[in-house]
């Protein structure tokens, strides 16, 4: 039955339009070569209402097309998921899937171009916002993925809106970019593992090299003259790294924070390390909107960040609301009787306080 949702049409275009959107993706490797594909979520123009969806082998939905009609791909899951969406279940942004193959989507305006929606394609036809969904749906790994995008035919559901790409990585530890640039499909490795947001990722790579001067560790002592100069403290050979918030400059700290972490036994030890990375990249929410405009309600930018222990099957999650780090462990559910559930990502919108005893 087709059906047109205005709460949709509206909500997405608020999503797509709105330019307080942003992300940062690392990847950590322990020793052992186990991967922790980690990334935050930003969104400052409203509380996202975000929310886990637990999808069953089997389960089946058809894709939205422009206007909101939810008429496109029909899309049976031959493997279940977890996924963490925005606005609506349906709009997985980011997941695993029990095959241990995670992807994520990374708003990316200006640089992108889908082609045009052609309701005879309706049938291979997806939604931007729902290609997570179709890939954890049906593939273990990156070659798959790359071999089944030839047949599909990628849109946005709403024609005034941005474009995203998207992250891909497999238990092996391999990890893609995906985007779609001037209508066509292109895949990148991602050895980096560091993804943002625009402009592509080639471009991301290349600045890298304006940054050849910057190191981890101390800066040594350099005579000026007969004066000798000394760093004022540890960490100075970082000294000129970008601090802004662009995604340039995200891409750039997040490359060097990444790199010169030292690297931990066990992907718990990651997961924690991922966790702590990308508190560097959390946005208050006042610095993205200019002098006299109204200021939302909520705590960050930065609604919420997740790591993906991808060998074992982890998803773990914390939101602006709550610090507390929460864990879905998809090797506990058994997809093929656990019903299609969504939920909440807060229960309550609260920071957790402890009290300290004393005795």
């Amino acid at each position: 039955m087709k059906k047109t949702f205005l709460l949709t049409v509206l909500s997405v275009a608020l999503f797509y339009v709105n330019d307080v959107q942003a992300c940062t993706g690392i990847t950590l490797h322990t020793v052992d070569g186990s991967t922790v594909a980690a990334r935050t979520i930003e969104w400052a123009g409203n509380d996202l209402e975000s929310k886990y969806a637990i999808v069953p082998r089997g389960y089946q939905q058809r894709s939205f097309t422009p206007g909101g009609r939810q008429d496109g791909m029909l899309m049976t899951a031959r493997y279940g998921y977890v996924g963490l969406a925005v606005q609506q279940p349906e709009f997985v942004v980011d997941g695993m899937n029990e095959a241990g193959l995670s992807a994520g989507l990374f708003y990316f305006p200006g640089y992108g171009k889908y082609e045009s929606y052609d309701p005879i394609l309706a049938e291979s036809t997806v939604s931007d916002l729902q290609l997570v969904s179709w890939i954890l749906g049906n593939f273990t790994s990156v070659d798959e993925v790359k071999r089944a995008m030839k047949g599909i035919h990628v849109v946005t559901i709403d024609p005034r809106g941005s474009t995203v790409h998207w992250r891909i990585t497999e238990k092996s530890g391999r990890q893609v970019v995906m985007e779609i640039i001037n209508r066509k499909v292109r895949f990148y490795e991602n050895t980096l593992g560091v993804l943002t947001n625009s402009p592509d990722f080639t471009w991301h790579l290349t600045n890298l090299n304006n940054y050849v001067n910057l190191k981890a560790g101390p800066v040594t002592k350099n005579n000026v003259g007969s004066m000798t100069l000394e760093a004022f403290g540890g960490g100075a050979g970082l000294r000129g790294i970008p601090g802004d918030m662009t995604p340039p400059s995200r891409f750039i700290r997040a490359a060097f924070f990444q790199t010169t972490a030292p690297q931990m036994p066990t992907t718990e030890k990651a997961v924690e390390q991922a966790f702590h990375i990308l508190n560097n990249f959390d946005i208050p929410t006042g610095i993205q909107f200019a002098e006299g405009q109204e200021v939302p309600d909520i705590p960050s930018a930065t609604q919420w960040t997740v790591a993906s222990d991808i060998v074992n099957g982890k998803i773990f999650y914390r939101t602006m609301h709550n610090s507390t780090i929460r864990c879905f462990d998809l090797t506990m559910i058994d997809f093929t009787k656990v019903k299609y559930q969504w939920g909440p990502l807060d229960k309550e919108k609260k920071q957790p306080i402890e009290m300290v005893k004393i005795k």
